[in-house]
């Protein structure tokens, strides 16, 4: 079952489930996500059975960044996010995004997961597209969890960007 609006609200009093929160962010059935630090990747990368290499990550210091055609960016969230072991969540990009000719990649967020979010921004546009630090780029969408789970224990808890 999907949360709305007031499941949302009432968690976050009661279980401080979005730090940051603002009430015009807050939608019928999920919350728009603001973008907070930006960076760009550098560096190659690999993902095997049992390694993994990351890029590093260069934080863009500018209030706005303009992304060229086919270029790409981390956003992290200027929230964060406290998950009960009863919920995960998905991110779904605004729709503005994609009518601009850009994708939001995301993840799921876990069950015990608890920091501010990274996402992916890329310009797949033959056009420039230029983002503000603060704007809505993402929307979160609670659901409820039934059955055994586990909760996240992994690299990015806490909201390690890389």
């Amino acid at each position: 079952m999907i949360l709305g609006r007031e499941c949302i609200a009432a968690l976050v009093k009661e279980k401080n489930l979005i730090e940051s929160f603002d009430e015009k962010s807050l939608g019928g059935a999920g919350y728009d996500l603001r973008a907070g630090r930006l960076y760009a990747i550098k560096g190659q990368s690999h993902l095997g059975v049992s390694s993994r290499i990351l890029p590093s990550a260069e934080e863009i210091t500018t209030e706005t960044v303009h992304l060229k055609p086919g270029d790409y960016i981390l956003a992290e969230t200027v929230e964060k996010v406290n998950m009960p072991k009863d919920l995960m969540a998905r991110i779904l990009p605004r729709s503005t995004l994609f009518r601009a000719g850009c994708i939001l990649v995301t993840a799921v967020v876990d069950p015990g997961y608890y920091g501010t979010l990274t996402m992916g921004l890329k310009n797949l546009s033959d056009s420039g597209f230029t983002l503000e630090k603060g704007s809505r780029i993402g929307q979160i969408v609670f659901e409820e969890v039934s059955g055994g789970t586990t909760l996240y224990n992994g690299r990015y808890q806490g909201g390690k960007v890389v």
